[in-house]
């Protein structure tokens, strides 16, 4: 799936691209079920809430066969290929949950700020893709963005270790108003299967979900392969090593999980 000149305009002057329903709400089932499935499992990769809610899963594509497959998606591959223009490996992989009633904040922050302190990636030359597995509404917690801030280069920050379970490099609240007033703040928000394509030094958050909707969303971070990470302190699981370019399967390579799910519903 290739970016049209517009959406490529788009992106140059905002830092995202949204596509609403780019998967079908089979495929976003499918991997919502997965989900479910991943937080139920006890292993390190997993981080919980104060309260012992999920709040995220990493690198649920290697221990997850749905979220396997959704690494290599061309829906998800050439695009940031074609933003990117080189081959792409995994720096990282999340599915984050926002447990109804429970999901706690995320602070206002950029990705490539965190992985050029902490991973000594060269360049901002990476990028997010999160695709919704649950409808994001205005009131469960949506993620915000500013657009244009990808501008501005790298932002101090500072380690927040305290304010959640998960330790962040955050921005203060006075470049987060100045760069509002400039930009402004979207949510967007749409159905399952909906993807946002976003530059990793646009500056996000996202607020807490005290709705009684869940919200999870599936986040990759790719990088392109000669931009690679120089620095291995974080694990393995958080930042990922190998650096072997990804091949994209088939378009319907969700399909034959889509049509397991549909056996398996017919015979309950």
């Amino acid at each position: 799936m290739k970016l049209t000149d517009q959406q490529l305009e788009e992106f140059e002057k905002t830092g995202y691209v949204f596509i609403p329903e780019c998967f079908s709400k089979e495929e976003a089932a499918v991997l919502r079920a997965a989900a479910d499935d991943v937080y139920a499992l006890d292993r390190e990769e997993i981080w919980h809430e104060k309260t012992g809610a999920p709040r995220t899963a990493f690198a649920a594509h290697t221990y997850n066969d749905a979220f396997r497959l959704l690494g290599a998606h061309p829906r998800l591959i050439e695009p940031v290929e074609q933003l990117l223009g080189g081959r792409l490996y995994m720096h990282q992989y999340k599915v984050n949950a926002k447990a109804a009633f429970e999901g706690e904040v995320w602070q206002w922050h950029q990705d490539y700020g965190t992985w050029k302190r902490d991973d000594d990636m060269p360049e901002p030359r990476a990028m997010n893709i999160s695709v919704f597995l649950d409808e994001v509404t205005p009131v469960n917690g949506p993620l915000m963005i500013i657009p244009g801030s990808h501008k501005a280069g790298v932002l101090d920050a500072g380690h927040d270790l305290d304010t959640t379970s998960y330790p962040l490099w955050t921005l203060d609240k006075a470049t987060v108003k100045r760069l509002a007033e400039e930009g402004g703040i979207i949510a967007p928000t749409g159905p399952a299967g909906s993807m946002l394509v976003f530059h990793c030094n646009l500056v996000h958050a996202s607020p807490p979900n005290i709705s009684p909707w869940d919200r999870t969303i599936v986040y990759l971070s790719l990088c392109e392969v000669s931009n690679h990470i120089r620095k291995f302190e974080r694990k393995e699981w958080i930042a990922h090593r190998d650096f072997t370019p990804i091949d994209a399967l088939a378009d319907d390579c969700l399909m034959e999980l889509v049509e397991k799910r549909k056996t398996m519903q017919a015979a309950e």
